[in-house]
């Protein structure tokens, strides 16, 4: 059953269209994420569906109601705010219930409603508190509980993580996700940080100038991305994208990356990315690949010929980042990052043998961007 159902929705602002025809279908229980850099219209998208602004074409469904009529209080929704949003001069337990006591809800399925969230959000010994009294992630969790309190058909976040430090938004992200699976909540997530995305959705929309570039899965998004925006916008770092040309090479095909050049370096095609890249037979294509496919010469990636392939590069640089190296080397006169274990020592300067996952290359169009194997 669909809980939101997106179909046409254009935005204008004066002469500029911020949302240029968006349809998007989200199933109840799923954890939808909005993502993209700022500006591009995943704010408004939140804000139309709130009923906060009104679209200027196309039609908004929650729960296979049409709202695009209907007052933001009566639509069923509850929304966490990048900013909190709590009355300075009220407790904990005062702001979780304020809304409940608009709404005249009795005094004892309040106090019901306040100690199921209170204990889950593991803010139960806050109530007394007043917001100038707790922590960055303690505000955010009486912000989340009075939205909980609710229960609504769909939960809308709006950048809640933003204001936290880099610790804090990793355990509230952790959070947020386990408080998904143990509520089964319908959730639309607005963030412009793609980690977020990738952690914590079941699907993603990826947004760019008011369009969506791609709505899938994340393992679909971050392993088939749509096109050259989405392959630089998620992943970090972002997926390496060069100039390449497509080959013939023994009974398949072959991407190379420096064609004419002496240090051109081939990388065979799987039988996979053959299907679609055959229409680009000797013609230049944008080759990607993520970073962590290419690591230190030991390193395998699958057990045939097309799987793991041995190259050499001059090392530029190295940035360890504990966990692992990100390095930043030469092939084929093309500057690309790869990913080595954090005990491996490279020669800064000098060349270093790599392995090379080429079973996981895409291809794009030069012309329209698109991914075509």
């Amino acid at each position: 059953m669909s809980a939101l159902r997106i179909a046409g929705v254009r935005k204008r602002f004066g002469a500029q269209e911020v949302l240029k025809g968006i349809d998007l279908e989200v199933d109840s229980g799923e954890f939808l994420v909005l993502v993209g850099p700022s500006g591009c219209g995943k704010s408004t998208l939140l804000n139309i569906i709130a009923g906060l602004e009104a679209p200027g074409e196309g039609t908004v469904e929650i729960g296979s109601r049409l709202v695009n009529d209907v007052e933001p209080k009566d639509r069923d929704i509850a929304m966490v705010f990048q900013s909190y949003a709590l009355y300075p001069t009220m407790t904990v337990r005062q702001n979780i219930t304020f809304g409940m006591e608009c709404r005249n809800v009795p005094k004892r399925a309040q106090d019901e409603a306040v100690e199921r969230v209170s204990r889950l959000l593991q803010i139960d010994q806050l109530l007394h508190r007043k917001p100038s009294q707790l922590s960055g992630g303690q505000r955010q969790r009486v912000a989340m509980g009075r939205a909980l309190v609710r229960d609504p058909t769909l939960f809308l976040f709006d950048e809640p993580l933003s204001n936290l430090d880099a610790k804090l938004r990793v355990e509230m992200r952790l959070e947020i996700k386990q408080l998904h699976r143990r509520i089964g909540a319908t959730i639309v997530y607005v963030t412009h940080d793609q980690i977020e995305a990738m952690t914590m959705a079941t699907r993603i929309a990826v947004m760019h100038q008011g369009e969506v570039q791609q709505f899938a899965d994340p393992e679909t998004i971050y392993n088939r991305p749509a096109n050259l925006f989405v392959a630089r916008f998620m992943g970090a770092p972002p997926m390496n994208c060069v100039s390449a040309r497509v080959v013939s090479a023994g009974d398949g095909l072959a991407a190379v990356i420096g064609a004419g050049r002496p240090d051109a370096i081939q990388l065979p095609l799987s039988r996979e990315a053959e299907a679609g890249a055959g229409a680009f037979k000797d013609r230049a294509v944008v080759l990607g690949i993520r970073p962590e496919c290419i690591a230190e010469e030991d390193r395998r990636f699958g057990a045939d010929e097309r799987g793991s392939i041995a190259v050499e590069a001059p090392v530029e640089m190295t940035e360890p980042t504990g966990a692992e190296t990100i390095v930043l080397m030469r092939l084929g006169g093309e500057q690309l990052l790869g990913r080595v274990s954090p005990d491996v020592r490279l020669p800064v300067g000098g060349n270093a043998r790599f392995a090379v996952d080429a079973r996981k290359l895409c291809l794009f169009d030069p012309a329209t961007e698109r991914l075509i194997a």
